[in-house]
């Protein structure tokens, strides 16, 4: 089945592409704001997506690869006339903050499966922007995943201090603590 790229969603265009390098043996995990748009339908809306390639390639490789589906270099970027959206490949190694990613997720669309940053992690990121740049719009974006998406607080807690981070966390715990999805999990669990 072939879906003009104009009318993928950034989801389905990320899974697309993850696909298609997957395919070719270059092996890419979707963070940044891609990855909240996906956990949160698009609650935030990104343009770029931020593929972390797992293990270094020549970028030669994935210019051929990403050419074969219409994609062609600019600057930094990769984009395609049919799309809004443009791909971004960030230098590695694949973490959040300074601790390694262990585990990747999967989610199946239409028109391939994307390999993305678990919603935890995906919160981990953000918040690694707010805590080392002052990016207050990574702290809003964590937690919008985190309205969908049950946290362990005590675990963001654990990453804080390993990050050196721990004051800047316990300023906004109580936010993530309040969020109708840790809330629903409160009442699941009593």
């Amino acid at each position: 089945m072939s879906i003009p790229l104009a009318g993928m969603s950034l989801a389905e265009l990320a899974a697309y592409v993850s696909d298609h390098l997957a395919k070719q043996g270059i092996d890419v995990v979707l963070s940044g704001g891609g990855c909240v748009s996906v956990y949160s339908d698009n609650r935030y809306q990104s343009n770029d997506l931020d593929f972390i390639e797992r293990y270094r390639e020549d970028r030669k490789k994935l210019a051929a690869a990403l050419d074969m589906i219409g994609f062609k270099p600019k600057k930094r970027y990769f984009v395609h006339p049919a799309t809004p959206f443009f791909l971004e490949f960030p230098t590695g190694p694949l973490s959040v903050g300074s601790e390694p990613v262990r585990e990747i997720a999967e989610l199946n669309f239409r028109t391939g499966t994307l390999r993305l940053l678990t919603p935890a992690d995906c919160i981990k990121d953000r918040l690694s922007h707010y805590f080392h740049w002052g990016d207050k719009q990574g702290l809003e974006q964590a937690l919008i995943v985190a309205e969908t998406f049950p946290v362990d607080v005590d675990e963001l807690a654990r990453w804080s201090q390993q990050e050196a981070m721990q004051d800047k966390f316990d300023s906004v715990r109580d936010r993530f603590l309040n969020t109708p999805s840790n809330n629903n999990a409160n009442i699941l669990a009593e």
